[in-house]
């Protein structure tokens, strides 16, 4: 079976005022709110259910995902109107939703690309970890040697660098922008017992990233945009469209 989680339980500061009166995930692009743009592409790629973990303004998401009939999708909510549990808390708290036998395919709702979720889906087998990367311009990157296994992350602004105790440079690995999207294995679900009940799932991977295997998938003609702040709105919908 294939499953599935969305993060839409962010406050969404960026998209002031929208998100005075309404959840990130709700807030429309090319007529559509965001989530239900993320439901159908993972509907499309074959997912059976699906997780979605709520805070801000959370029973709007209810109501959407009820009075769409969940869009003929077993999808369940993941309660964090109590506290944000940030991206890995937000994994460790859903964790009783999900077959223990599947991989997990996780995206950020506000995510909006070209990526072929089915084909990333099956690509992802036999790693204990997948993230989607790109050669895309940030200031922060993930480090992968020559096979693509996850070696750290560094901030190339202030030099810092996270990963084992054994990376002491960045020198001689490959630096890739994360895109939000990747693929978690059921074998890593007893390491977020070890975890506190709110963290990063980046910081969960450079934790384990020396005892399981985490790999990079570079996709080459990625196009993605983070649909973030107010004025991304208008450009989002000419990118949806050429989609």
């Amino acid at each position: 079976m294939r499953q599935a989680m969305i993060f839409a339980a962010g406050l969404g500061t960026r998209l002031k005022p929208l998100t005075d009166t309404m959840p990130k995930a709700l807030v429309k692009v090319d007529g559509e709110p965001l989530l239900k743009h993320v439901i159908l592409k993972m509907r499309k790629a074959g997912v059976e259910r699906i997780v979605v973990n709520v805070h801000h303004f959370a029973q709007q998401i209810i109501d959407y995902i009820k009075k769409n009939d969940g869009f003929g999708i077993d999808i369940f909510i993941s309660d964090e109107t109590e506290a944000l549990l940030e991206t890995g808390g937000g994994i460790k708290k859903a964790l009783h939703f999900f077959d223990q036998d599947s991989p997990v395919l996780i995206h950020n709702v506000d995510i909006l690309s070209n990526a072929d979720l089915s084909l990333f889906y099956e690509q992802a087998q036999g790693s204990d970890a997948t993230l989607l990367v790109s050669e895309r311009k940030t200031k922060r990157y993930l480090l992968f040697d020559d096979e693509m296994t996850l070696k750290g992350w560094t901030n190339i602004e202030t030099g810092e660098l996270k990963g084992p105790s054994s990376l002491v440079s960045a020198d001689g690995l490959s630096k890739y922008a994360f895109s939000g999207i990747h693929v978690l294995s059921p074998s890593l679900f007893p390491c977020f017992s070890e975890m506190p009940d709110r963290f990063g799932i980046i910081d969960f991977y450079l934790k384990y990233c020396s005892r399981y295997q985490f790999k990079g998938y570079m996709k080459k003609d990625l196009r993605l945009m983070d649909v973030g702040k107010i004025d991304t709105l208008y450009e989002a919908e000419e990118f949806i469209k050429n989609i």
